[in-house]
């Protein structure tokens, strides 16, 4: 089986900076994208960031500039630096990991169970 566990959220001020983990564990082959999306209650959840296994991103208009995602394959970890957070910013942030696992070697894109990240103002 596989996991993706999610650490770093929390609660900050405007202005202020986190930074979001998500490991990945179980029986993995290979990870291909990995990313973040967030929702608030009544929304869609919506991207926020994504990489490929080669580094390639991609982010929302809304937090390009202010977010950097990156990632560590020999940890099979995706991180979300925050910076400049706002209030719009308050969500549930969930991490997403598109793999190959490893008996099947079949496709199938994974969920963190979220992180709770509050802005203040």
């Amino acid at each position: 089986q596989v996991q993706l566990v999610e650490s770093g959220g929390g609660l900050v001020q405007a202005g202020g900076s986190l930074r979001l983990s998500c490991a990945a564990s179980g029986s993995i082959f290979s990870i291909n994208g990995m990313g973040w999306y967030r929702q608030v209650p009544g929304k869609r959840r919506e991207l926020v960031a994504t990489i490929t296994s080669g580094g390639s991103t991609k982010y929302a208009d809304s937090v390009k500039g202010r977010f950097t995602i990156s990632r560590d394959n020999a940890k099979n970890t995706v991180y979300l630096q925050m910076n400049s957070l706002k209030p719009e910013d308050t969500a549930v942030y969930y991490c997403n990991a598109d793999l190959t696992v490893l008996v099947t070697r079949l496709h199938y894109t994974y969920w963190g169970p979220g992180t709770q990240v509050t802005v203040s103002s």
